[in-house]
């Protein structure tokens, strides 16, 4: 028995027939004494059984390649065309619940490779030219924490500098813990920044300036 039903993968193969563009990758990383990452590797294989354009592939958290992304947590769900977008469309643990519609999106984003963002968003972003990394501490019963994900998501496809990072906080209590996470969703930006809600781009947009700022 599988992670989707019929009606949901029927559902999703129409979305994926009308939006998908470019071949688009989901990488899972799994290692030893892993809780979730037969799930993850799961859920992952059945979603690229929907469109051939989607690509599964397992990688280990010890490999190379989760070191060139700076991978260190299983499972870690990677959404990437394999070189534009590298490791920075990224879910520590389970893309399940109400995230699972963010990886769904994310997908298609980045078969578009592109998505939308206002003028006046697209304008800030441009002015961010050093590494800025987006943590987002989520819970799978979280009907507000996906549009916090696709909003980092969605900034890091329009700036290379930019990695999203959804962190499933009940996975890793001790992460959360670190960062005194007690509601959801938590942003954490750079490790410096933090605030809590799913914010419009335009506010969210000034948080991540004003981590990019304290950098220079």
């Amino acid at each position: 028995m599988g992670y989707i039903g019929d009606k949901d993968k029927e559902y999703l193969k129409g979305e994926f027939d009308k939006h998908l563009s470019e071949e688009v990758k989901i990488q899972v990383f799994t290692g030893p004494n892993c809780q979730y990452c037969n799930v993850a590797t799961a859920i992952a294989q059945e979603v690229s059984e929907l469109h051939n354009k989607i690509v599964f592939e397992e990688h280990t958290i010890d490999g190379e390649l989760a070191k060139e992304y700076g991978l260190e947590h299983a499972p870690t769900v990677v959404i990437t065309d394999g070189a534009k977008y590298g490791g920075r469309i990224r879910y520590v643990g389970l893309p399940s619940g109400y995230e699972f519609s963010s990886m769904v999106e994310d997908i298609i984003d980045v078969s578009r490779r592109n998505t939308e963002v206002s003028d006046e968003v697209k304008a800030q972003l441009d002015m961010i030219d050093k590494p800025v990394k987006i943590q987002i501490f989520v819970t799978p019963t979280c009907p507000y924490c996906p549009r916090a994900v696709r909003t980092a998501h969605r900034f890091a496809i329009l700036n290379e500098n930019i990695t999203g990072e959804m962190v499933e906080a009940v996975e890793f209590p001790e992460w959360a813990n670190k960062w005194n996470v007690q509601s959801v969703p938590h942003i954490l930006i750079n490790e410096d920044v933090q605030f809590i809600g799913a914010y419009p781009d335009e506010q969210y947009i000034k948080y991540v300036v004003e981590a990019w700022k304290k950098m220079s």
